[in-house]
C-alpha cells in the first residue's frame, strides 16, 4: 500500500538521505549532534549522508563559534533542493499566467488566482467547520499537507494560532507574482472564518510561511 507520505518525499535517495532532508527542510541550521540525535544513529554515520548531499549541492554547512571549544558544524538544506519537492505548478502554468499577463494584464493573472482560490475555499469549507478556531487550523494544516505544503500548527502565540509550512509548492509562481502570496492569506481568512497575518515566507528567503491565525473582533 502506498503511504500518504510518499507525495512529501524528494524521489530517487535511500530512505536515509530522503529522512535527512525532509528534517532539514522542517527544521533549518540543525547541528550534526541535533540531527544525530533526532535520527538517533551515530554522527558518523549522518555525517556521511551529509557529505554525500553537500556534493550535489543540496545540503550547506556552515559553523557557529563559541567562546570554548571547536566551532559547532550546522547544515542546511541549498536552494538548489528546493527542486527536489513537490511543485503545483510546473513551467506551463507559469507560461500561461504570463500569456494572459501580456494579453490581459496583471489584473487578469490575479483575477484568475483568486477565482483559483475561492473554488479551493467553495470545495473544503465544510472541512474547518470546527467551531473552535485551533481545531480548524489543525484541519487547515492537514488539507495543506495533503497539498505538499509539510504544514503544521505550532503553539499558542496570545490570541493568535501558529501554523507554518515548510515547503511552497507555488514557489515559482509566488516569485514571479508575489500576489499570488496575498491571495492566499485571504483564502485562509475566508476559510478560518479568522484574521490571518504572515511573520515569514518562504518566497522572501526564510525557511518556512508562518501564519498567525486570531479570532475576528466578534469572535474574540
Amino acid at each position: 500500500m502506498k503511504n500518504d507520505d510518499d507525495a512529501l518525499e524528494p524521489k530517487g535517495f535511500s530512505s536515509a538521505k530522503r529522512e535527512l532532508l525532509i528534517l532539514l527542510k522542517q527544521r533549518p541550521n540543525l547541528s550534526l549532534s541535533e540531527i544525530a540525535a533526532e535520527r538517533r544513529v551515530s554522527k558518523v554515520a549522518v555525517l556521511h549522508h551529509l557529505s554525500a548531499l553537500e556534493d550535489q549541492g543540496l545540503v550547506e554547512r556552515s559553523y557557529e563559534h563559541s567562546s570554548v571549544g571547536r566551532p559547532a558544524v550546522h547544515f542546511q538544506l541549498s536552494r538548489k533542493s528546493a527542486d527536489l519537492f513537490p511543485q503545483a505548478y510546473t513551467q506551463m502554468s507559469i507560461t500561461a499566467l504570463e500569456y494572459i499577463e501580456r494579453h490581459l494584464g496583471r489584473e487578469a493573472v490575479v483575477g484568475m488566482l483568486q477565482e483559483r482560490s475561492h473554488a479551493l475555499a467553495d470545495q473544503n469549507r465544510t472541512r474547518l467547520s470546527a467551531p473552535m478556531l485551533r481545531h480548524r487550523v489543525e484541519e487547515l494544516a492537514r488539507l495543506r499537507s495533503e497539498g505538499g505544503y509539510m504544514a503544521e500548527v505550532g503553539g499558542k502565540k496570545g490570541s493568535a494560532v501558529e501554523m507554518r509550512e515548510h515547503n511552497c509548492p507555488i514557489l515559482a509562481i509566488a516569485g514571479q507574482f508575489p500576489e499570488a502570496c496575498e491571495v492566499e492569506r485571504r483564502m485562509f481568512e475566508s476559510m478560518l472564518r479568522a484574521k490571518v497575518s504572515t511573520s515569514h515566507r518562504v518566497v522572501a528567503g526564510d525557511p518556512v510561511c508562518r501564519f498567525l491565525v486570531r479570532p475576528r473582533r466578534e469572535d474574540a
